[in-house]
């Protein structure tokens, strides 16, 4: 058998097909009440999520959905994080919450490990990554990211209005991880759908949706097809070469990683960046601020994260249990807002303010327990590296057209559309 053909059989055979009885229902439509009927993919909520979760909060801590087949909503700090941590009750193997679950024997591996895996295997896969993420690493890429943040720049001579996301957000982080894994730069247009189908498409029939992530996956083989014909310094080569347990990983494990660096690792950061430079358009004062004070952008920065995190995560009840007054059945949905946590007044004082100077902020952007990123070394850094060549190179800017602000729909929410007026 070709490698070819063993990646592909291999990843096949990870996914299993679609059980006897998958629910292809629409899942958008109309939400009365956020309560019994929520719906993280409506525009209501990608537009504005914050009160909404506000008022869960207040009147129903844990809200309910019969959408997706069945699922729950904590919005507490301490909720969210008790999950989180719980990896004996709830389990990680789809963190994409959508009208298809995975097979049970998936687990513990899950289809894009480490973020799917649960332990014990979680602990021995995230090891694997950890030597790519590190400080000393990731400050290897910083000269380079601003090198490129300034070419992006270059390129808005003459304009007086630019799209903040689609022509500098989203490309930067695009560009550092294509440059990790060792993909053509040029294939960036194709990465955007590749996220558009994993993490807004969930309201497509199961059997389109795994056709469109056949499609990903299609691009990974090719990709490790190349690596393997022409090995060199990346990550891809890392993972195809790396041993766990004193074997080569199986093919559906690298491609999974592969997947997740190329999704997690790019809308992520693209909707860290757009959110900050968004808040900064439209809040004079902050942007006055960070101009006058650079040396105040890492803690503002940290504030950013805070308020406009963008990453919700899901896990899978394991097995019908009663938990904090609600009754969990198998296989239930969970989506841990960490939006919604790090928004907590329980949790943080006056937690719907942004306070660019706020001291102590521990925040959740990057997650809790044993799923926390591991690529967060390097978000700061690109989103760090972002916004200080923004502020040197265009130091006032305003929003161009805030109707013409759109926002992501799923589970990474951030600016799509972004027109910033600039100069003057």
């Amino acid at each position: 058998m070709s490698v070819d053909d063993r990646f592909v059989e291999d990843y096949r055979e990870g996914q299993g097909e679609l059980p006897p009885g998958t629910r292809s229902e629409i899942i958008t439509g109309p939400v009365t009440d956020w309560a019994t009927d929520f719906s993280h993919v409506e525009a209501e909520w990608a537009a504005d999520p914050y009160p909404i979760q506000d008022d869960l909060r207040q009147r129903c801590p844990i809200a309910r959905t019969e959408r997706f087949g069945g699922g729950w909503l904590p919005t507490r700090y301490e909720d969210v994080a008790a999950i989180a941590y719980d990896t004996e009750r709830f389990s990680s193997r789809s963190i994409v919450m959508s009208n298809f679950r995975p097979p049970r024997d998936l687990a513990p591996v899950g289809s894009t490990p480490p973020i799917s895996s649960d332990p014990p295997f979680h602990r021995d896969a995230r090891k694997l990554l950890l030597p790519a993420f590190t400080k000393t690493a990731v400050a290897r890429r910083e000269a380079a990211t601003r090198a490129f943040c300034h070419s992006l720049i270059d390129a808005f001579e003459g304009q007086a209005v630019v799209d903040a996301a689609r022509d500098y957000a989203q490309h930067i982080p695009i560009r550092v991880i294509a440059d990790m894994l060792g993909f053509p730069p040029e294939d960036g247009p194709r990465f955007s759908e590749f996220i558009e189908n994993v993490l807004e498409g969930v309201n497509l029939p199961p059997e389109e949706r795994q056709a469109r992530m056949s499609g990903l996956f299609d691009y990974l083989l090719a990709q490790i097809r190349d690596h393997v014909d022409r090995p060199r310094d990346d990550l891809t080569t890392y993972l195809i070469e790396a041993e766990l347990y004193g074997r080569k990983l199986e093919p559906s494990h690298v491609a999974g990683t592969m997947a997740l660096l190329l999704i997690a690792g790019i809308d992520t950061t693209w909707s860290a960046i757009g959110a900050s430079l968004w808040h900064l358009a439209k809040t004079p004062a902050d942007r006055e601020r960070l101009v006058a004070e650079p040396g105040l952008l890492p803690t503002a920065m940290e504030e950013f994260l805070r308020v406009y995190a963008p990453v919700t995560m899901a896990r899978l009840v394991k097995e019908d249990m009663s938990w904090n007054g609600v009754d969990m059945k198998a296989d239930d949905w969970i989506l841990l807002s960490f939006p919604a946590a790090n928004r907590d007044p329980a949790q943080f004082d006056r937690a719907g303010e942004v306070v660019i100077d706020r001291e102590v902020n521990r925040h959740a952007a990057f997650g809790l327990g044993i799923h926390r990123c591991v690529g967060s070394h390097l978000a700061r850094m690109e989103l760090q590296i972002a916004l200080e060549v923004w502020l040197e190179r265009i130091p006032r800017f305003h929003l161009a057209d805030p109707a013409g602000v759109t926002w992501a729909r799923g589970q990474v929410r951030g600016p799509r559309t972004l027109p910033l007026g600039i100069g003057g």
